[in-house]
């Protein structure tokens, strides 16, 4: 049994669905009315407006205690959810029967990486949005067990300066990681490639906080036809996890940054040695004339500033030495419905019943630990 009853699971992307008075019970008197809040329509669903605009998935994908049968059916009131997903209390208890023993959150209502916000029209109260969020989970979610639910903070992104100086803030009140768009393309924003960003690599990189990049928080989602079922999407989110990477390990951030910690979340481990090898053999052949770094492999620059995180991956787990032991981390991905809640810990064991147990302690508990800086 090499998943030994003393290995804590630590789950680098959970989710937590925000209660209704996260903004209304922060933000200032003037930008409460603007601000996100609860309303009710006829048809009794639970909605979130902020600045008139409303939003029908209070609970996105928040299936977690449904039989699949019931999955596509998103919860449009709270209590069509489990307690954990929106109170840390009860989250606790719903790890304990889990097994697990941390679990770091993405956000909902803000998108995972706070996107919701960049489209704000007042960017004054899309900041002040983004730090109430920060607030709450610093000072509410997390404040109960900054172990078992390490803080996880957004920025506003869409302003660098301001994006820096939240980082400080929160890094100063106990933040443990930020979540950023995996490509800020999309959404209007310099790339990886520009010279934008480098105030704020400096900033997380002198904090040494992880940057988390889910897949999804482009707005890119990967389908081949307007008529293709979500099954084709939902198969294909990953390759955003393979952009993401290969955009960076091609890019001057980590040549800029070398102490710079990459967490992709949720985009799975197992296509990772096929896509470093392929990334080496062009560097190899096309860096000569174009304007690409002449010293370092971009699988060297893996191997020291990229982790990836896997829910079930029986490939990955094959070519772990492949990826390396010490680049893989595991996810819950709980209250959703890849999540395997209440049965993680069995999966876990079954996925691996053949692997040794310092490299198995490595792949669920360690390296999270270190990543996060989290004394289990």
């Amino acid at each position: 049994m090499p998943l030994q009853p003393e290995m804590k699971l630590i789950s680098v992307d959970d989710h937590l669905i925000e209660h209704p008075n996260v903004w209304q019970d922060r933000l200032p008197a003037a930008y409460k009315e603007a601000g996100p809040k609860i309303v009710e329509n006829e048809a009794g669903q639970q909605l979130w407006e902020y600045e008139s605009r409303r939003s029908s998935n209070i609970g996105l994908n928040a299936v977690a205690g449904k039989d699949p049968t019931e999955f596509g059916m998103d919860p449009v009131r709270y209590d069509q959810m489990i307690p954990g997903c929106y109170d840390p209390e009860q989250r606790l208890k719903d790890m304990d029967i889990d097994g697990v023993h941390s679990g770091l959150c993405f956000p909902t209502f803000p998108r995972f990486a706070g996107t919701t916000f960049n489209e704000g029209i007042d960017k004054k109260l899309a900041l002040l949005c983004s730090q109430a969020y920060n607030d709450f989970v610093l000072d509410e979610w997390s404040a109960i067990d900054a172990t078992r639910l390490p803080p996880l903070c957004v920025l506003p992104f869409w302003d660098v300066e301001k994006s820096v100086a939240e980082v400080y803030r929160v890094a100063a009140k106990g933040a443990a990681a930020i979540t950023f768009p995996e490509n800020p393309v999309p959404l209007g924003h310099p790339s990886f490639h520009s010279d934008h960003w480098e105030p704020l690599w400096n900033a997380i990189e002198e904090t040494d906080l992880p940057i988390c990049l889910h897949f999804g928080t482009s707005r890119d989602i990967p389908t081949t036809a307007p008529d293709a079922p979500d099954a084709v999407f939902i198969s294909l989110m990953g390759v955003n996890s393979m952009k993401a990477l290969s955009d960076l390990c091609f890019s001057p951030v980590f040549h800029r940054h070398p102490t710079l910690k990459v967490s992709l979340s949720e985009g799975g481990i197992g296509w990772m040695p096929y896509l470093l090898e392929r990334m080496d053999d062009t560097w190899e052949r096309h860096r000569f004339y174009q304007a690409l770094n002449q010293e370092v492999k971009p699988s060297e620059l893996f191997a020291r500033n990229i982790w990836g995180c896997f829910i079930t991956d029986d490939v990955g787990i094959s070519l772990r030495h492949e990826i390396g032991i010490d680049r893989i981390t595991w996810e819950c991905d709980y209250p959703h419905s890849d999540s395997h809640w209440p049965e993680s810990r069995a999966m876990v064991e079954e996925a691996f019943k053949d692997v040794p147990d310092p490299e198995v302690r490595a792949m669920v508990e360690t390296n999270a630990a270190k990543l996060l800086k989290l004394k289990v």
